[in-house]
């Protein structure tokens, strides 16, 4: 089964990733509406996408792919925890890993692992930070909601852009290309939380055509050559639990970092659970 899984995945390393993500998202802008109207009804219907959670459940009511795949949910249909102990799971998803940080490594699946310091950027100062924390790593599908947000208020410090490659973050890949979160290209927001520093890490995929922050706009495209950083004075960016923090254009993975403490997670998160925004993940004790 692991020799299968690996040929699976050669493809990814053949393919030009960058080239064919700017691609589709320049397909996912168009608007229209034949071709637009139709590729959104197949996606959906493949895919199963609950419409009923949607602000616009109308599919044709979209003016591109793109629209549609970032579109807004009722904030009803997502309570956010309140308990100010407790960290509100940031998106819908899928539990891909959860625990402890040892020895600066955060696991990535059976048998795979990478270190803190690569996910952040190489920066090992800011990696001290996360020495014996915790750790979440969460899969987005392409049937869930595709926004990301705040699990618990806080101050935004710093963005740091790291370029990478761009392999699929889907299960299989997660199982056979080593140090896949370290490699994708990602984009790092540092906030100060009462929980003390919190890394918010979205990682970039393959046709993932950007990524979108919140306070910022589009970050990526345009892909970059080395590490870029943008420093945050204290209240410039402020964002409350459940405020968004970005979205995907064209699904990926959300990892957060937490620094040492006593912790204790949720009954509900278990690797490969399904998450929903807003639902419980993380007590603090």
């Amino acid at each position: 089964m692991k020799v299968f899984d690996h040929l699976k995945t050669i493809p990814q390393y053949l393919i030009p990733q960058h080239g064919l993500s700017v691609l589709a998202g320049k397909l996912a802008d168009k608007k229209n509406l034949r071709i637009k109207n139709w590729v959104i009804k197949t996606f959906a219907k493949h895919y199963g996408v609950d419409m009923s959670i949607a602000v616009e459940p109308d599919l044709t009511a979209y003016e591109s792919f793109n629209d549609f795949f970032t579109r807004a949910i009722r904030p009803e249909t997502r309570p956010i925890c309140d308990d100010p102990d407790t960290l509100a799971c940031p998106v819908d998803g899928a539990v891909s890993q959860f625990g402890k940080i040892t020895n600066g490594d955060i696991i990535q699946a059976k048998g795979h692992s990478y270190t803190v310091q690569d996910l952040l950027g190489g920066d090992a100062k800011l990696a001290e930070q996360f020495e014996d924390g915790e750790f979440i790593t969460i899969y987005l599908s392409p049937k869930d909601y595709h926004r990301y947000h705040m699990p618990i208020d806080g101050k935004l410090t710093r963005m740091i852009h790291v370029p990478g490659k761009l392999f699929s973050v889907n299960p299989l890949t997660a199982r056979t290309v080593p140090r896949l979160f370290a490699r994708n290209e990602r984009v790092v927001a540092m906030f100060d939380t009462d929980f003390g520093p919190l890394a918010y890490v979205a990682v970039g995929a393959t046709i993932v055509g950007s990524m979108e922050m919140a306070w910022s706009g589009i970050v990526t495209p345009p892909t970059i050559k080395d590490v870029s950083e943008t420093q945050y004075a204290e209240g410039d960016v402020t964002l409350k639990r459940g405020d968004e923090v970005g979205r995907f254009r064209l699904g990926s993975t959300v990892i957060l970092l937490l620094p040492k403490g006593s912790y204790s997670w949720d009954e509900s998160i278990k690797n490969e659970a399904p998450t929903l925004l807003g639902q419980p993940m993380v007590k603090r004790h």
